[in-house]
């Protein structure tokens, strides 16, 4: 029997009720009982409650959509890495997303992931001078090898010998040498040699500087057309002329051009086209 019936039955039997009582007052009670005793009135679901619903099902379906493509982009950017070669017979220069730059020497390469503004840590094999943004959140490591340089903001070269020796040598800045298996780690200061061959290891300095006392202009010119691999014009009656000055090796070229033209009250115009640097 359902709640219709029921009440149906119910309703019979009330009004079956000795017949001094008033048509009012039975209506009355028989609506204070049925208003007790069925409690059939259910609240009306709005059509908004509809749309709330649906947004929030929407809205958690697209969250997780976005929290699985972030993984998935995560993962995938861990996953893809950048390898630059070097198969010429000059150096190679490499502009870093983070800022720094690298100059690959030849038959060199080095790897590193589509993330790196945020994980900074690159492979080399063979030879390469780096000139490293300074980023002091994210560390900037090299690995050749089983040795590990961390820096955060400095110039350095890193070479793996055919004999499977590693050389770091340290121009600017300070640098963190770690060694696979090893609990050990050497800080360098700018003019060390940092050489780990098997299980030998040596730090030894080395001369970060090119000096010219009282030389011919003529050998300056050489000495960055031979290091830089650019033609250098200049006024020929100059070249003869003698010049005191002291190059940091690996310094950039536009500070070693500034210093030349302030010299000799020259401007200086670089052609990248042609790999030429005209005084006049």
């Amino acid at each position: 029997m359902d709640d219709k019936e029921t009440e149906k039955k119910l309703r019979e039997a009330w009004e079956e009720t000795p017949e001094i009582q008033s048509e009012d007052k039975i209506e009355k009670s028989w609506q204070d009982f049925s208003s007790k005793t069925f409690d059939r009135k259910k609240k009306p679901i709005k059509f908004w409650n509809y749309a709330a619903a649906a947004v929030l099902i929407i809205f958690l379906s697209i969250s997780s959509l976005w929290v699985y493509n972030n993984s998935t982009f995560e993962s995938s950017i861990v996953s893809n890495i950048n390898v630059i070669k070097n198969p010429g017979n000059r150096d190679k220069t490499v502009h870093l997303p983070d800022g720094s730059l690298v100059e690959l020497e030849p038959h060199s390469q080095l790897e590193f992931s589509d993330n790196f503004t945020k994980n900074r840590k690159i492979k080399i094999k063979g030879e390469a001078f780096f000139r490293v943004e300074k980023d002091k959140k994210h560390p900037f490591q090299v690995s050749c090898k089983t040795t590990t340089t961390t820096v955060l903001g400095t110039e350095f070269t890193v070479k793996e010998d055919v004999n499977d020796a590693v050389s770091v040598q340290l121009y600017e800045g300070s640098i963190q040498l770690n060694v696979k298996d090893s609990v050990n780690n050497w800080i360098l200061s700018p003019g060390e040699k940092f050489v780990y061959n098997t299980n030998q290891l040596t730090i030894t300095s080395f001369e970060r500087f090119k000096d010219f006392n009282k030389k011919p202009l003529e050998e300056v010119i050489t000495y960055i057309q031979e290091n830089y691999d650019y033609k250098v014009t200049f006024p020929q009656e100059l070249l003869q002329k003698q010049v005191t000055i002291r190059i940091r090796k690996k310094e950039k070229l536009s500070n070693i051009t500034q210093i030349l033209s302030e010299i000799y009250n020259l401007n200086s115009y670089r052609d990248e086209n042609i790999k030429e640097i005209i005084f006049k």
